[in-house]
């Protein structure tokens, strides 16, 4: 029984316990997200002792697991086994472990509440364990979010915190922190603790509380860079350089990839209206003006030309070209050709 993470969590605030729930998927946060729910709230807290395990995956086997599982709970209605990272259960995608698994799933002891943590996998979709388990057990599979839905769960997530934030508070941090799920729910969870009632999550707020310099960050050095400002970027730059840990490269030059790729797409479109830039760009589209004034600085074949050094810049980061640049001395290179022409031989 495939389900969302918000149905499941919907039965499981209605105290609607099913006997087995396998989470899996690429996407760790909501496996978490739901484990912790059982393990918080399935069991008042002096039931807990006697009736609830957590097992992590590497260090029990199947029958382990299962001999938990049929337990009858002590003084309780009911009993809670948890296998977080059950993905590293050494037999579970082995045919004695499926078989097992496979026969435990279709006759549940319904006193407990089974909880498979199966991390950044799934099960292989071809092999009977994975049938039994979508006939027999509350199944979650989740995906990575791609960086473009990455603004509308920031959004949510905000808005379920009875709060709003400004489109650009969302970008930055959407871009800032990134992808990782878990990461944004804490980071937006203590920024939280730092507001007044009724206060809107801004630019500013965000600043202060995740540790983005307000003046040398990536979002200042793209706006320098479309400005053309050599002073500024260099400031951020040295900046950058005296400051590794919280300005690594590969992120950076990720975001500016983005950047000019977009801007490479809006030069594609026959409309270049602010209106028609501003539905193009979606939930960015605040930033339409920003993005009219690079289409005019940067022309479509010198975009392209910046694509590619970024690319070569990537490459030398990661050691594949470039011998032993520094990454400051790899980023000074790229605006170096990105504020200034470079001759076509040299370009390709």
């Amino acid at each position: 029984m495939s389900q969302t993470p918000e149905g499941i969590l919907e039965q499981l605030k209605k105290r609607l316990f099913a006997p087995v729930y396998f989470l899996q998927g690429e996407e760790p946060y909501y496996i978490d997200l739901i484990s912790d729910y059982i393990e918080a709230n399935a069991l008042q807290e002096h039931e807990k002792g006697f009736n609830q395990v957590v097992i992590y995956g590497k260090d029990a086997d199947v029958a382990t697991i299962l001999l938990q599982a049929k337990r009858f709970p002590m003084m309780s209605e009911r009993q809670v086994v948890i296998v977080k990272e059950a993905q590293s259960v050494p037999d579970i995608e082995k045919e004695e472990g499926m078989k097992q698994l496979e026969t435990y799933l279709q006759n549940p002891l319904p006193s407990t509440i089974l909880v498979l943590c199966f991390k950044h996998k799934s099960l292989d979709g071809r092999k009977s364990l994975a049938k039994v388990v979508g006939k027999h057990a509350v199944l979650l599979t989740t995906k990575k979010l791609y960086d473009n839905q990455i603004p509308g769960w920031v959004t949510s997530y905000i808005k379920e915190k009875g709060l709003q934030a400004t489109p650009k508070a969302v970008l930055l941090l959407s871009e800032f922190i990134g992808s990782d799920l878990s990461r944004q729910a804490n980071e937006i969870d203590k920024l939280l603790l730092n507001l007044k009632p009724g206060q809107t999550i801004d630019e500013r707020v965000v600043q202060e509380n995740v540790g983005i310099s307000k003046e040398y960050n990536i979002f200042e050095l793209q706006t320098a860079l479309i400005q053309q400002d050599a002073l500024k970027v260099h400031r951020i730059i040295h900046y950058f350089e005296s400051n590794p840990k919280n300005n690594p490269l590969i992120p950076n030059l990720s975001l500016l990839f983005s950047f000019f790729t977009k801007l490479l797409v809006l030069h594609m479109n026959a409309d270049k209206s602010e209106a028609a830039v501003r539905k193009s760009l979606g939930n960015r589209g605040f930033l339409a003006k920003e993005y009219l004034h690079a289409l005019r600085v940067y022309p479509a074949q010198k975009t392209i030309d910046i694509i590619h050094f970024i690319r070569v810049a990537d490459l030398q980061v990661k050691g594949i070209q470039g011998g032993n640049m520094s990454d400051a001395e790899i980023l000074r290179e790229l605006v170096f050709k990105i504020l200034h022409p470079v001759p076509r031989a040299l370009a390709v």
